[in-house]
C-alpha cells in the first residue's frame, strides 16, 4: 500500500463517519434523541408524569 492508497482510505473513512455522525443530527432535539438520552427509565418517569399533569389538568379545570 503506497501513502496515497492510506490517504485515500483515510479520506474514505472520514467521509463515512461525517455522514453516520453529521452535526445537524445531534442537534435536532428530538423526542427519540430525548428519550434515547434518558433511558428507559428516565423516559417512563416522563410519561407518568405528563399523565400525572394531564389528569390533573382535566380535574380542576
Amino acid at each position: 500500500m503506497t501513502k496515497s492508497d492510506k490517504a485515500y482510505d483515510r479520506e474514505r473513512m472520514r467521509q463515512k463517519d461525517l455522514k453516520r455522525n453529521s452535526p445537524g443530527r445531534e442537534h435536532s432535539g428530538g423526542l427519540m434523541d430525548l428519550a434515547g438520552g434518558l433511558g428507559w427509565k428516565g423516559t417512563g418517569l416522563i410519561l407518568v408524569g405528563l399523565i400525572l399533569a394531564f389528569l390533573l389538568f382535566s380535574i380542576f379545570r
